[in-house]
């Protein structure tokens, strides 16, 4: 073991170190009878009802918050009156900034106080109160705040950069308060501080999580600040700054603490300090393990908040991948001025031992204030000490929510997923930023064309329809491939079909109605029409169009029935696509009053697919401000050929369908958008996409409303991963005699046996959810759904990584490495599914 030396350093022994511990006798807490329970919330502002109940509540007694979500501003516990989060309840804070705000219009800004922000949850002059239950707390501290561009935590760096301080809000702050209790509630994503104690006599956190990652600043994970009689116990905590801080400021001292068999991860440590002016004393930190902390046992302070530190024991402790396990200095910052001298004294190790190297700093003030410490039996280095005290921070058990952790998710953003293009696997970087460009900036274009049902045609620059429009502009970009070409489209309800061949200049069809409702392109499309009846609808607008066009017509019409892929009201091949302020809509059935085929008369229930738009092979598609209203299959996805990558991006705008409404291969980003799932359906799933495996990524949707046009509760599905071409499924028997699907050259059923194949295998589909909020018609305890159920022929089960999708292989009997060609499974696994940040409506 070795110390840093500086000037005026003395390491005495001391005899007789006093064992520090609470002066109560402190068991496990028991939670309170509930007063009330809620309901999970709307996700639009819960604030009121949960206060409200608070404020109904019999002392003694708790206010129950139901699993599911719930949303609220700044709530004030009463003395006796406690909440209770059941296990799968998620009380969210809310990121609008006002509602903390304490007058002078700071919160959620920087400046030289950073004191403009109230905390979420306040305990003031309280009595007996608590937080219980195996819910969860968030803070939502990496959320983007209400009217800002910045989320606190990103608020917190700058202010760091600019020597300023940040206003934002602390999670739970407990002041002049008694008895206080916090029992296995799980905290995380604090804006700032997750608990503060300011003179306090009489505080429990037992079994309590905290859980914010380590880059967040600011973000204590408990610190007692003058208060007595603490304990802590049993509790894992990680977190971006200290782990637990014990702190004495000018309201006088703290004491008797007892910090017991707790275990510590990302963070700063087990600190003390760095105010200690007002005296810190009986101190027990006992059967603690800190595993990739960045200080371990730390005691801080310097000569503008100094004070006594005095009887403090660590016992029984163990550190593994600690830069500096033991960290004691008098002069933690070098700059401070003043006369408040730091003196630690009594400080005693026993069974101290750190498995990995690492530094050891024990630094008084000067020759006449020396730190004194008793030790016995410590070690620095030692990689036989501590066996099994050591394990993975604790998580939920596995579940059909997998969520990503803040640095998966920032492979997510759309810089990241939208500079990706070419062969599936071995993609070439082209990065595209589609927020910059003119079309999301609002830019008024110099339409080359004008579409207007009132004006007087002359078929050069003004048109009637939108297809003679963009049959011009396909001849006109012969001279001039590269130059995007602007159409403006007048309001008003465009019946007809759009069709944008690859062969042309990039095209950007806008509205310039005060809405996307104000102009409407709409048609009525359905798979079983005949080609035969769709040629004798629409035939007559395409025999004028180029050649290009007109194939793309005829490949519709030759068909005996359209099937899905030929119901597209607006269909671009047209690379570079962009649309603005407008509504694309397949208006199959919208006169019924949104009844599907299947509920009307005299139809048969098969086969009413019905797409308002297609993206056929297109790369930089970009819409802003569409709407895009159908039923069944809204919206088509599709790369130019399997195994390969293109780019859409959709912003600001409106999806809405009953069932799979939102499927296809490409990649595609959705962005402060609404997805609205229609009807009453037994079932339904907002998405299907069959990306294929080597794909990077399938559909990422952030900051998107997932609502219903109803009541719907949980029957509903965030996607089922569209399983392609099968004709039979190896992922489990049916009830058929001799029944078997093996892996083969083609997809074939012929009872009782079939093959399928890779093509299949490999459509596995990807979906993430970022930062968005999910109203409750979707399935809460299982979002994510299997293709169609088990004991059917098509059946595959929901596959949320690569691991799965190989684990799936291998119990089907196909091999990876000898019928695919695979070597291993990816390391890091491959994101299939997943979630990140999501609120619940």
């Amino acid at each position: 073991m070795t110390y840093r030396y500086s000037v005026g350093l003395a390491v005495l022994l001391a005899t007789g170190a006093a064992h520090a511990q609470d002066s109560r006798t402190v068991n496990e807490p028991a939670p309170p009878p509930s007063c009330t329970v809620l309901a999970a919330g709307t996700g639009a502002d819960d604030t009121a009802r949960i206060q409200t109940a608070i404020d109904g509540c019999q002392r003694g007694q708790a206010v129950r918050l139901s699993a599911g979500g719930f949303v609220a501003g700044p709530l004030t516990l009463r003395s006796g009156v406690s909440l209770l989060l059941d296990s799968g309840a998620t009380l969210r804070a809310s990121i609008n900034p006002k509602l903390y705000d304490r007058g002078a219009g700071t919160c959620g800004t920087i400046d030289k106080q950073g004191r403009g922000c109230k905390p979420f949850i306040t305990l003031d002059n309280v009595k007996g109160s608590g937080i219980y239950g195996e819910g969860v707390i968030d803070g939502q501290g990496g959320r983007v705040i209400d009217g800002g561009s910045e989320s606190w935590w990103q608020l917190a760096r700058r202010a760091q950069k600019e020597d300023t301080r940040q206003n934002v809000p602390r999670l739970i702050e407990i002041t002049n308060a008694s008895d206080i209790t916090l029992h296995k509630i799980t905290l995380r994503n604090s804006p700032n501080f997750h608990v503060t104690l300011n003179r306090v006599d009489g505080f429990t956190a037992w079994g309590v999580r905290i859980d914010t990652p380590a880059d967040a600043r600011n973000t204590d994970g408990i610190d007692p600040i003058s208060s007595r009689n603490v304990t802590i116990a049993y509790s894992h905590i990680r977190t971006g700054d200290d782990n637990v801080a014990i702190k004495a400021g000018n309201n006088g001292p703290t004491e008797n603490i007892s910090i017991l068999h707790n275990r510590f991860y990302s963070g700063h440590g087990m600190s003390i300090g760095s105010e200690t002016n007002g005296g810190v004393r009986r101190v027990l930190v006992e059967d603690l393990s800190m595993d990739g902390t960045t200080s371990g046992l730390r005691i801080k302070s310097d000569v503008s908040r100094g004070g006594v530190v005095d009887q403090i024991s660590y016992r029984n402790v163990c550190l593994r991948d600690v830069k500096t396990p033991i960290d004691i200095s008098g002069r933690y910052d070098k700059k401070a001025r003043g006369s408040l001298l730091p003196v630690f004294t009594n400080i005693r190790f026993d069974d101290v031992h750190s498995v990995t190297p690492g530094r050891v700093v024990v630094e008084g003030y000067d020759e006449q204030h020396p730190v004194r410490v008793e030790q016995r039996n410590v070690s620095i280095n030692d990689p036989a000490a501590c066996a099994n005290r050591f394990a993975p921070f604790p998580v939920a058990a596995a579940s059909p929510r997998p969520q990503l952790t803040p640095e998966q998710a920032k492979q997510f953003s759309y810089s990241e997923v939208l500079k990706y293009v070419g062969e599936a696997g071995k993609e070439r970087i082209d990065p595209w930023d589609p927020l910059a460009d003119p079309l999301a900036k609002g830019a008024a274009f110099t339409p080359d064309y004008i579409v207007d049902k009132t004006a007087t045609a002359d078929g050069v620059r003004t048109f009637n329809s939108v297809q003679e429009a963009v049959n011009r502009a396909v001849l006109d970009s012969a001279a001039q491939p590269a130059k995007r070409l602007y159409v403006l489209l007048k309001p008003g309800v465009y019946a007809e079909l759009v069709y944008l061949p690859s062969e042309a200049a990039p095209i950007t069809l806008y509205g310039e109605g005060k809405d996307a409702a104000a102009t409407r392109i709409t048609a009525k499309l359905e798979a079983s029409m005949t080609g035969a009846a769709y040629a004798a609808a629409h035939g007559a607008q395409f025999t004028r169009a180029p050649a290009t066009i007109q194939a793309m017509f005829a490949s519709v019409r030759e068909r005996a029935q359209i099937g899905t892929f030929g119901t597209q009201t607006v269909w671009a091949k047209n690379n570079g696509f962009q649309a603005r302020n407008l509504t694309f809509e397949n208006g199959y059935n919208k006169d019924t009053g949104n009844a599907r085929a299947e509920s009307l008369p005299n139809i048969n229930n098969v086969h009413h697919q019905a797409l308002a738009l297609s993206v056929d092979g297109v790369d930089k598609a970009q819409f802003e401000n569409v709407r895009l209203i159908g039923f069944q299959d809204t919206l088509f996805l599709k790369s130019p050929q399997v195994g390969s990558t293109v780019r859409s991006f959709f912003n600001k705008s409106y999806i809405e369908g009953d069932v799979d409404f939102i499927f296809g291969d490409s990649t595609a980003y959705f962005h402060q958008s609404e997805l609205r799932t229609l009807g009453d359906r037994g079932v339904s799933y907002a998405a299907a996409p069959n990306t294929h495996v080597k794909t990077r990524y399938g559909f990422v949707f952030d900051q998107v409303r997932f609502t219903h046009e109803g009541k719907k509760d949980g029957d509903f599905y965030l996607l089922r991963q569209w399983f392609s071409g099968s004709r039979c499924t190896p992922y489990a028997p049916l009830a058929v005699e001799g029944y078997r699907c093996t892996y083969g050259a083609v997809n074939v059923y012929q009872a009782p046996t079939g093959t399928i194949a890779r093509s299949s295998l490999e459509a596995v589909g990807k979906m993430v959810v970022l930062n968005s909020r999910i109203g409750p018609h979707i399935n809460r305890q299982q979002p994510w759904h299997d293709w169609n159920k088990k004991g059917s022929i098509s059946y595959r089960p929901a596959q949320y990584n690569s691991d799965d999708y190989w684990k799936n292989l291998v119990a089907a009997g196909i091999d990876p490495v000898k019928d695919l060609g695979y070597t291993q499974p990816p390391s890091p696994v491959d994101i299939f599914l997943g979630e990140f940040n999501n609120s619940d409506e």
